[in-house]
């Protein structure tokens, strides 16, 4: 499923302990990862040490490899280790095309942000121009990270993007002998509550189920049985996929980039990007074609 798997880092907290859940990956897929770290080049960082004129990031960044590699050799796991100059999110986005990497993994800075995280802005710009699929893990304490995965959610609307998302997940569920759960949610937020909002909630609730049966058949097609196929209700998509996260023990939610809905890069509007920052477990993002003008 996953060959190359592409971990950039910045060394702090956070991306240490997503690089647990890399490892652990790559150690289930036999995969090599190649560990990056960018010396960003719109921050001044050329000194003085001795004689010599040097890049401190240049110098934190082989280090930071360095101790990555190290951890990967003691789980038996195969690496690559750059450390590159540029801008973080247009060379991580580069060099994941030029390496052919299956999967970007990063850690966000989730719901408070952490002092000395430099990646954290860097995921969301990653996540809006990557075509390589990327695993988003927030480094808090109420983020449950897991693996191997049991429950794999893929919120759908129809639309190319969420297609792209449960094709990658069936791939994920094949992989890891995990369940699969398909979501509709009927955003009622903006009915009303005179009889005409009782019939377009009917009218939507028909088009959720029409989305949900196509991808149960996609998902049949391809000999994945799912587990649960469950169209929500309200006014918050975000807020109910995060519901039926917690209340279904999902692992690992699946969603594309793109959505119908018009909001630049994101699924559902802003539902990816509200995901990333807030998802109590790891969210995994893949593109689908652009809408049409």
């Amino acid at each position: 499923m996953f060959d190359r798997i592409l971990f950039p880092t910045d060394g702090s907290d956070g991306a240490a302990a997503a690089f647990d859940h890399v490892l652990d990956l790559a150690d289930a897929h036999d995969a090599t990862v190649s560990v990056l770290y960018v010396a960003d080049t719109t921050r001044d960082s050329v000194t003085r040490i001795g004689d010599q004129v040097v890049d401190a990031l240049e110098l934190e960044g082989t280090e930071i490899v360095s101790e990555a590699t190290e951890r990967a050799s003691d789980r038996g796991v195969a690496t690559v280790a750059e450390v590159l100059q540029g801008e973080p999110y247009s060379t991580i986005v580069d060099y994941a095309a030029a390496s052919d990497a299956d999967l970007i993994v990063m850690p966000t800075h989730g719901r408070r942000g952490l002092g000395r995280f430099l990646l954290g802005s860097t995921t969301e710009r990653v996540v809006r121009r990557s075509d390589v699929p990327i695993l988003t893990i927030r480094p808090d304490e109420d983020v449950r990270v897991r693996h191997p995965y049991r429950n794999v959610l893929v919120p759908t609307d129809g639309s190319d993007p969420a297609g792209a998302a449960l094709d990658l997940a069936l791939g994920v569920v094949s992989a890891e002998a995990a369940a699969l759960h398909l979501l509709s949610v009927v955003d009622v937020a903006s009915l009303g509550v005179d009889v005409r909002a009782d019939i377009a909630v009917d009218s939507l609730e028909a088009s959720a189920n029409e989305v949900l049966d196509d991808a149960e058949r996609t998902a049949t097609a391809a000999g994945v049985d799912p587990a649960a196929a469950t169209v929500e209700f309200g006014t918050s998509i975000a807020r109910a996929i995060r519901t039926y996260v917690e209340e279904r023990d999902v692992d690992l939610v699946v969603v594309g980039t793109h959505g119908r809905t018009g909001f630049d890069r994101y699924v559902l509007g802003s539902v990816t990007e509200k995901l990333v920052r807030t998802a109590p477990v790891p969210v995994l993002a893949v593109r689908g074609a652009a809408p049409e003008a």
